[in-house]
């Protein structure tokens, strides 16, 4: 089995409005490190300096850097046969899918999250933000807010996981997006899969745009 270990950053929280500035993802077949790959971004827009302050991802550092465009086929390349590891999946694969879908490429990979995982893994820590984490278990982060150092950090942790998975927990869920949903009448499983990853409240409309309600 191989794991697409995958960090990004970017110029802020919210996919839709803001855009990938570095790229990092680690293949790992669960215990050995098999490939890296990593690159800067060149995004719409300006790096706000709030972002800058944090990651040190500068305006500057990403004048001459790819698009996203420039580098989404050597990415898929890269990661295809995997699943998507990431700390916090939604916000990573948030990102990623939605510039993919601006390309017209559909991309619904299987998904772990080593938040998740480390909350039943490794239950009873005071955190699971990254850094608090890395610290309870012993991991040492370098180049922490940077793709790779966040990457190679959240590549250790799975690798934990993996070893301290005494209950089968990784399996479970995986096994749990394998199970097929019926979903409502006309409604596409293209566009189901379109569908935001962020927490939020959502309304289905029909045709006329009128909210879908259930009875």
């Amino acid at each position: 089995m191989r794991f697409c270990i995958t960090d990004i950053e970017t110029t802020g929280g919210r996919y839709a409005l803001h855009n990938i500035t570095e790229i990092a993802s680690i293949i790992t077949d669960g215990t050995s490190i098999l490939d890296t790959y990593q690159t800067l971004v060149k995004p719409d827009g300006n790096i706000p300096r709030n972002i800058t302050l944090l990651t040190g991802i500068t305006n500057e550092m990403v004048s001459s850097a790819p698009r996203f465009e420039d580098i989404a086929k050597e990415w898929l390349e890269f990661s295809k046969d995997s699943i998507f590891v990431a700390h916090n999946v939604g916000f990573d694969l948030g990102f990623i899918r939605n510039q993919l879908n601006a390309l017209d490429v559909d991309y619904n990979p299987k998904k772990l999250c080593t938040v998740r995982l480390s909350r039943k893994i490794a239950a009873g820590l005071p955190s699971y933000s990254l850094g608090n984490l890395c610290n309870s278990l012993g991991i040492k982060i370098t180049d922490r807010h940077r793709a790779m150092g966040d990457a190679k950090a959240t590549t250790t942790l799975f690798h934990y996981l993996i070893a301290n998975d005494k209950t089968s927990i990784i399996d479970q869920h995986l096994k749990k997006q394998q199970k097929t949903f019926a979903l409502p009448p006309y409604l596409d499983e293209k566009e189901f899969a379109k569908m935001p990853l962020d927490t939020g409240v959502y309304y289905l409309l029909d045709k006329q745009k009128k909210t879908l309600v259930h009875r």
